[in-house]
Formats: structure tokens, C-alpha cells, sequence
């Protein structure tokens, strides 16, 4: 497959920078038709690729309608996150590839049916996790490939982006998260900070996650919030269900813990806390530093308070071990959205589908991720209590070999 005819399902804020990704001058992608359950989204994103590519897409209110057109060869899949799963199922069945963008998911037969019909179909797949791609994520994968932290024994992960906002307008602004936040407690958006940990520790290829227990705090931050807002007073008798701060310890087979923060209604600045704990040092995302048992060929063998000291000292590994993609990165992949995240998944994507190749975060990624959201809902609703995750690839993974999202 050459030219690649792409339709999009979803233009709302992550669909329209999506798209805006796609149409970039640098790739040989048409998007030819465009779906959104809004008119006006509908008509803004079909100008604004006509304004940049010379041709107007078809535009359309249903999905089935794009789905069942001839000129689109794959979808990119940003609508709500109710809608995720169900569409990427329909058009693996119509014979689209899919480009599904992150969420998390709803029941696990929702997970089990889009695996049935990814294997049924043998319809390209892939997880957009843009998170796998980054820089600093993919630096500490690659020093743990090098056994520079030992033997990993965990790993921790933070989706913390101060959401007050976008979800307290969700009405006004017609997005999804409100809903969820009113009637739902639980991990919702997991897999920005599980998707670069479950690659490094090799889940679905060699091992697997395979329980989980959570915890919450009580909601409190979106009240505050939509009370000080006039025009959100209207919410204000309203009890949100989402804890201010929920946290899920994940175990693994092979002898690992994962911890995650979910962390969006109170104030704070962003951060994804990746880190990195091994037998012989650490990785730290929040400060980009390392520390190993060994320092400038000294052993510490007791704990010392040497952060200030050591912040940003990971860039030192960088010439050793960040993948190439990053030491060649240019201005337009960079702005292509989120620092030149999006570039890269968007680049495996479509590399693997014009060669045929294995798509770098694969259906059983998304299957398994995804699956922490509504199995955190069950350990919430009873109590914190230890709830078992299923195995997506039905014992596949322990015979599938490891493979980075660089190894395209």
C-alpha cells in the first residue's frame, strides 16, 4: 500500500490536532473522509484539509457511511471514549485498518471482542499510544535493555494533568469526560503511563500482568472547582463519582509491581512520573535523572539525598543509548504535537502498514491496557479488592518475542 486514503472518525480537540498530524506535508496520506457526530466539527476539519491538501474530504455524520466507503483504506478512530472499542471492531470488520486512539475500556468482553476480530479479520491494528514513542521513556527502555538497572522489580506511572477544566466544561464543550467523572470511579486513562512500562517489562511478549487492587480518595477538587465557576453552578448539586487522586498497583508474572496515579482534579502541573526501580539503580523521569549503585566508580551503600545533585544527569546516556530517531529528530516532527510523539506513532503506523509489517503497539497492547480501566472499577466497587486480569493472547506470550516500538 502506497498512497494511503485514511478516513477519520472523531474531530474533536484530539481528533482535529490528529488530523492536523496526518496532513502534514512530509507524508503521502490523503484523508478522504471525515465523521463527527457535529456538523460544524464535521465542516471546520473538512476546510481546513481542503485549505491544506487541495481536496475536500466527504463528510459525513455516520460512521457506518464512512466505513462503507471504497476510497478509505484506514481509520483513525478519536471519538469518545464510550465509542472506542465498538468502532474499531466494526471496521476491522468492513476490512479498514485502524488507528485507535487512547482510552480505556468498558467491560473486558469489549477487550476479548476486539481481539476475536483482529485475529479473525487479520486486519492491521494499531494502539495509538503516543506515550511509547517518547524520548525519555524510550531512553530508560533501552538502558534496561543494556542491564544498566539490573534486574527491574518496578516500575511507576502517573497520568497527572490538572483536568478541572476541560472536564468542568464538558457540557459547554461537548466532551466526554464529564459524563464519566459524574457516574464513574475509577482508572480511567491509564495507559499513558502503563503503555511505555508494560513495553519495557516485556508484557504480552514473555510476560504478563496479572492482578490488580486500587484505591481512592474522595471527590472533592471538581466541586470546588464548578462552584467558583458562574456559569457552572448549575453542577454544583452534583456528586462526582471520580476520587480527586486514584491509585491501582498492577502485579506481574514474572515477579514485578507497576504503580499508578491518576491524578486531574486538583492543581498541579503535569507529569507522567515515569520511573524505573532495578536491583542495580534507577530512572527517574520527573527530574531526567539516573542513579546507580555505582557513581563515579564509588559504591553507595547507603541511602544518600543526592537528587539536586544528580537532576538531568540521564542526558549524559543519551548519546550511548537514545534510539536514533530522537538524535535526527527535526522542527516540523517536533511540532507535529506533543514535542514529536505523535509524529513517531503515526510514522510506525504507517511504515508497518505500507510493508505489511507487525503494527509496534498491537491489539493485545490495547486489549491489555485498556482493560485496567472497568477491572479498577470492579476493585473500587469492592472495597480495594484484588481483581485478576485476564490473558488476551491466551498464552501467546509466553513464546512471543520481545519487541521495542523501535524495531520496525
Amino acid at each position: 500500500m502506497e498512497k494511503i486514503r485514511m478516513g477519520v472518525i472523531g474531530l474533536g480537540n484530539r481528533g482535529r490536532a490528529l488530523t492536523n498530524c496526518v496532513i502534514l506535508p512530509a507524508r503521502d496520506v490523503d484523508i478522504t473522509a471525515v465523521c463527527d457526530v457535529y456538523d460544524d466539527r464535521v465542516d471546520a476539519a473538512a476546510a481546513e484539509i481542503k485549505d491544506k491538501k487541495g481536496k475536500e474530504p466527504f463528510r459525513t455524520c455516520s460512521a457506518g457511511e464512512l466505513l462503507a466507503r471504497t476510497d478509505v483504506d484506514a481509520v483513525l478512530i478519536s471519538c469518545a471514549w464510550e465509542d472506542h472499542i465498538p468502532l474499531a471492531v466494526e471496521a476491522m470488520k468492513a476490512g479498514k485498518a485502524v488507528a485507535l486512539e487512547v482510552g480505556g475500556a468498558y467491560s473486558i468482553e469489549d477487550c476479548f471482542e476486539l481481539v476475536r476480530t483482529c485475529e479473525e479479520t487479520r486486519t492491521p491494528f494499531m494502539f495509538m499510544e503516543n506515550c511509547c514513542f517518547d524520548r525519555y521513556e524510550l531512553l530508560a527502555t533501552a538502558m534496561a535493555r543494556h542491564g544498566l538497572f539490573g534486574r527491574v522489580v518496578h516500575c511507576e506511572g502517573a497520568y497527572s494533568h490538572d483536568l478541572r477544566e476541560e472536564v468542568g466544561y464538558g457540557d459547554i464543550n461537548r466532551h466526554y469526560r464529564l459524563r464519566n467523572y459524574i457516574n464513574r470511579n475509577l482508572e480511567n486513562y491509564p495507559t499513558h503511563d502503563l503503555g511505555p512500562i508494560a513495553k519495557l517489562l516485556g508484557i504480552n511478549r514473555g510476560n504478563r500482568m496479572t492482578g490488580l487492587v486500587c484505591g481512592s480518595t474522595g471527590s472533592f477538587g471538581l466541586h470546588e472547582y464548578v462552584c467558583e465557576k458562574p456559569e457552572l453552578t448549575y453542577l454544583k448539586e452534583v456528586k462526582f463519582a471520580q476520587g480527586d487522586i486514584f491509585h491501582t498497583i498492577i502485579t506481574c508474572e514474572n515477579g514485578e509491581t507497576v504503580l499508578l496515579r491518576l491524578d486531574t482534579t486538583l492543581p498541579r502541573f503535569y507529569t507522567r512520573n515515569f520511573t524505573v526501580r532495578g536491583t542495580k539503580g534507577l530512572y527517574e523521569m520527573n527530574t531526567n535523572s539516573v542513579f546507580f549503585d555505582y557513581m563515579d566508580g564509588e559504591k553507595y551503600w547507603e541511602p544518600i539525598d543526592t537528587y539536586r545533585e544528580i537532576i538531568d544527569n540521564a542526558r549524559e546516556y543519551e548519546e550511548k543509548y537514545l534510539p536514533e530517531m530522537w538524535k535526527k529528530v527535526t522542527p516540523e516532527q517536533l511540532k507535529a504535537g506533543h514535542g514529536g510523539m505523535d509524529w513517531f506513532e503515526f510514522d510506525a503506523f504507517f511504515t508497518a502498514l505500507r510493508e505489511g509489517g507487525e503494527m509496534p503497539v498491537d491489539v493485545y497492547d490495547a486489549a491489555a491496557w485498556m482493560a485496567i480501566s472497568c477491572l479498577s472499577e470492579q476493585s473500587i466497587k469492592n472495597n480495594g479488592s484484588y481483581v485478576e486480569i485476564p490473558d488476551f493472547t491466551r498464552g501467546k506470550y509466553k513464546t512471543r518475542p520481545l519487541k521495542d516500538v523501535t524495531a520496525l
